[in-house]
């Protein structure tokens, strides 16, 4: 998958009044399947684990999880088997997600929240490493070391493309997109992360220490990045019918397809942004759509989106 996600305008009477330019780089494009930043966080952690010879490549993920839909069908589409460490009860294997990752050859194993919980401690990631022993582990959503070039082969792209911005906006689950763009940028634009999940008991730089822990010791050293961490709209994969309505009216304003768990709270904050006077006038304002469509398939099914109102996922061929 070598193609380069088109940047389009967006026209809309919000940024016309403001006298702003937004553009977006459709990473949603990329692939009807692996769409939007999975496929770069996966790139190289798929190569490496070749590299090393391993038949498998084990990751974790919720039973909705974008991750685990793109793993599967990666693995499958490169030959390698594939596995993943399910947050959730054996009952939800059926669902949209977790049944085309069957499909495509992904071996589920199921656990209760408090084994997945332990998915980054040191002392479970050797057992696991212990017991499958032929498998490469990839974090939760695929954010270490290895997605940061992938991720931040977007910044190459965009200059390609002859992109001109001031800020990027995107939305942050784990960080690890935000950590590549951040490494591949170079302190020249303005990046600003959109946090999905409510950090709960984490302290509230949790979603900033992640992307540090990516970064190297002198990347540490840019300022040009921060994340929003009050636009998750109550937690992770949660929103109002309020927020539900403003997403559905940007899309019908703009034919940009969208979904509420990621790219919709992105442009939620935006448009709080621009009426806070975030921005200068005739500021450039990128945004990158991560993805996440096939998501949408899994609101419908549990009736917290009229599946009438939005762009429902294709269903995918084994190809």
């Amino acid at each position: 998958m070598k193609k380069m996600s088109p940047v389009q305008q967006i026209k809309h009477p919000l940024f016309h009044h403001y006298k702003l330019e937004v553009y977006i780089k459709r990473d949603d494009l990329l692939h009807t399947i692996i769409s939007g930043n999975k496929w770069r966080k996966l790139k190289y952690n798929i190569k490496q684990a070749k590299k090393l010879n391993k038949k498998s490549i084990l990751s974790f993920g919720g039973s909705y999880s974008n991750h685990i839909h793109a793993l599967a069908f990666a693995c499958y589409q490169q030959g390698i088997k594939s596995k993943a460490i399910i947050r959730g009860e054996r009952e939800y294997a059926n669902n949209f997600t977790l049944s085309w990752a069957k499909h495509w050859g992904m071996e589920l194993i199921f656990v209760n929240r408090e084994t997945y919980r332990k998915r980054q401690q040191a002392h479970y990631l050797a057992s696991l490493q212990h017991e499958y022993t032929h498998s490469f582990i990839v974090p939760e959503g695929g954010s270490n070391s290895l997605a940061l070039p992938g991720v931040g082969e977007i910044c190459d792209e965009l200059q390609q493309q002859g992109a001109h911005y001031d800020h990027l906006l995107l939305p942050v689950g784990s960080g690890g997109t935000l950590a590549g763009l951040v490494s591949a940028d170079k302190n020249q634009h303005n990046l600003l992360g959109i946090a999905v999940l409510k950090q709960g008991n984490k302290t509230a730089n949790y979603l900033t220490n992640e992307v540090n822990k990516l970064l190297t010791q002198s990347e540490r050293q840019f300022t040009n990045w921060q994340i929003f961490n009050h636009y998750h709209c109550g937690g992770y994969a949660k929103f109002s019918s309020l927020d539900l309505a403003r997403i559905q009216a940007f899309m019908t304003s703009t034919n940009i397809p969208l979904e509420p768990v990621y790219s919709g709270k992105m442009i939620l904050a935006l448009l709080d942004l621009i009426e806070q006077n975030y921005f200068q006038a005739h500021d450039k304002i990128m945004l990158l759509h991560t993805g996440g469509l096939q998501g949408l398939a899994g609101l419908a099914e549990r009736n917290l989106i009229n599946p009438l109102e939005w762009p429902l996922p294709p269903t995918p061929t084994a190809k």
